[in-house]
């Protein structure tokens, strides 16, 4: 009886562990799909009753593709780990640095990007 009590104990304490890699990886996948919604949502309000021009849908695939690499530096910093530094804690706050970044980039960088779009097209 023990001896599963000891093993529950100590498969719940493995299961427990964070793996670094894998959060990092859900976090990218997940702004991606913020900073494709939010672009999509603010960039199609943005054109509504505009020219019924394909180019501005065009740009909207040319600004979703151009993201991916740079979500993508990221996930590869820490794809790399070994399996004891993607358990370990001290890595904690770089995670939470790269967290914060990814998440103000899927947040900020559609609204600057319309933004500037609206800025040129009142300019000419």
């Amino acid at each position: 009886m023990v001896k599963a009590l000891d093993s529950q104990v100590t498969s719940a304490a493995t299961s427990a562990k964070v793996d670094w890699r894998k959060k990092m990886s859900d976090n990218v996948a997940y702004g991606l799909l913020v900073y494709t919604g939010l672009q999509i949502f603010v960039t199609m309000h943005e054109i509504q009753g505009s020219s019924a021009s394909i180019l501005p849908l065009f740009v909207l695939v040319v600004l979703v593709a151009a993201i991916i690499p740079l979500f993508r530096h990221f996930e590869r910093r820490w794809e790399h780990l070994t399996d004891e530094q993607a358990h370990n804690m001290a890595y904690k706050a770089a995670y939470r640095r790269d967290q914060i970044k990814i998440w103000a980039m899927a947040a900020i960088l559609p609204i600057v990007i319309t933004g500037g779009y609206r800025a040129l097209s009142l300019l000419f």
